[in-house]
């Protein structure tokens, strides 16, 4: 089979940048165009040199629909409303879609599982291994320590110019700790606390956040019983473990039924 090629949309971005890179070191994966926003200063200039690898012959473009027309996948880590537009875009090309984007509101999910009808989307609020085994462990750690004796807390960290809180990773591992405790995350959240908040509700899940400097992303989740506690931590080190992740998910879409799929699918990682 020929390498999957590939279009990077918010190309000239960080994560941009990182997964034109990581779609030169994986095999299989052929870069074939970049795409940045309308009127973006970088239009014309070549995805390689914006990414410090050389030039790579692959100019950026403005014309997503021109673009994804020549792709057989699209790697997309940009914003929720812009995500749901490459959504509709892939679905109409019958690419795969792969979305690392977070801060989803109901309506925009909503909008990518009915573009998931006609295409393969992989999307998920974070794409490296060890986020996605961890998302495992904690729900069968939650599964195994009784509520009414073990709270769950979230604790994240990331740089200062990350716009969504708490983190589409946080949200992730405090899904999996929900579906452990066979409840919803929706309903038993507590994501502030100020003032006199009287004594900590029992079964609920707790989220705490941090922004500053330039942290990739630190994700612990603290259980904390009488006497003891268990901390279940990833710490990303390199925007590149996303980067390869998405590449790898879009390699195991190609060819898959449409439908909305995530990393636990492209790791084949048992839920149970």
């Amino acid at each position: 089979m020929s390498d999957m090629k590939l279009v990077v949309v918010g190309a000239a971005g960080r994560m941009g940048r990182a997964l034109v890179d990581a779609i030169s070191a994986v095999d299989g994966a052929a870069l074939c165009a970049a795409v940045e926003r309308d009127g973006a200063d970088t239009i014309g200039a070549d995805a390689g040199e914006l990414a410090g690898m050389g030039t790579l012959g692959v100019p950026v473009t403005d014309d997503a629909e021109a673009a994804f027309a020549k792709a057989d996948g699209v790697l997309d880590f940009t914003a929720p409303a812009v995500s749901v537009r490459f959504a509709e875009l892939a679905a109409a090309a019958g690419i795969v879609h792969v979305i690392g984007t977070t801060g989803f509101e109901t309506a925009q999910e909503d909008a990518v599982a009915a573009a998931a009808t006609r295409t393969a989307i992989v999307k998920s609020g974070n794409m490296s291994l060890g986020v996605n085994l961890l998302s495992v462990l904690v729900r069968q750690a939650a599964m195994a320590l009784e509520a009414a004796d073990w709270d769950i807390e979230v604790l994240e960290m990331h740089h200062k110019h990350k716009v969504d809180a708490p983190s589409g990773t946080a949200l992730l591992l405090g899904e999996a700790a929900a579906q452990g405790r066979e409840i919803a995350l929706a309903d038993n959240s507590v994501r502030v606390r100020d003032g006199i908040t009287g004594p900590r509700e029992a079964g609920t899940i707790g989220f705490a956040t941090l922004r500053g400097g330039s942290v990739v992303g630190e994700h612990s989740v603290i259980l904390a019983g009488e006497g003891e506690r268990v901390e279940l931590t990833h710490k990303a080190l390199d925007r590149s473990i996303f980067a390869r992740g998405a590449v790898k998910a879009a390699l195991w879409g190609r060819g898959k039924d449409p439908g909305l799929y995530s990393m636990l699918d492209v790791l084949g990682i048992s839920e149970s």
